[in-house]
């Protein structure tokens, strides 16, 4: 039987799974909303899994430690994993969503199958901005998470920089969670659209330009 997860976020107490996308415009922002959050996952005894480019980790490894997450003894006890962007969606100078479709399927089962349980995952999707070969595909995976996710006792929090995202691609990342995290509230997304039907759509239409610079926004 699936164990279910209770955590909470912005406030609001929920029971997952959830797949929830996040729009932050600071890293302030960011922290003040997250770091309960993960700090709730390592207190409750769940795998935590934090994605983020390398050049953040310090600055990451140190918010987590000035909120009281024992950062060094869960990462020994394999609890808390803080990966790179560029091992993970990037891996190789590029993204194919298919690989990390089963990255994240991978993880999700480990942990049920693990010592913990039950799974929190923070993805920081700047890396969808560093125009390398693959990276149009980001709504693909965002959709098919949609597809199994909800097998398992998981949260998982995309985060994306409001100011750096173009209209389109907010409207696109919005398509495809159906939690958001707007102006430091959780709401259930009405935009969201099923992924067989989104999957669907997205095989019809030109690709659409992810950056807010590219579109001229």
């Amino acid at each position: 039987m699936k164990k279910k997860q209770t955590f909470s976020i912005c406030g609001e107490t929920l029971t997952g799974p959830m797949h929830i996308c996040a729009f932050f415009d600071s890293r302030d922002e960011q922290y003040k909303t997250l770091l309960p959050w993960i700090k709730e996952g390592i207190n409750n005894k769940e795998e935590v899994i934090n994605i983020l480019h390398s050049d953040q980790h310090c600055d990451h490894c140190d918010q987590l430690s000035q909120a009281g997450i024992p950062v060094e003894d869960a990462k020994k006890n394999g609890q808390l994993k803080i990966l790179k962007s560029e091992d993970t969606y990037l891996h190789g100078n590029a993204f194919a969503a298919e690989r990390m479709v089963k990255l994240l399927e991978d993880a999700l089962i480990n942990a049920q199958n693990g010592p913990y349980g039950t799974f929190r995952g923070y993805g920081d999707m700047e890396w969808a901005l560093s125009n390398l070969p693959g990276t149009d595909e980001l709504i693909e995976y965002e959709a098919r998470i949609n597809t199994f996710a909800t097998k398992y006792a998981c949260s998982i929090v995309c985060a994306y920089d409001i100011n750096r995202f173009s209209g389109s691609a907010v409207a696109d990342i919005l398509a495809t969670h159906p939690y958001a995290i707007m102006n430091g509230r959780i709401h259930n997304n009405p935009h969201y659209i099923e992924p067989v039907e989104l999957l669907g759509k997205l095989i019809q239409r030109p690709k659409r330009p992810l950056s807010s610079r590219a579109s001229g926004c």
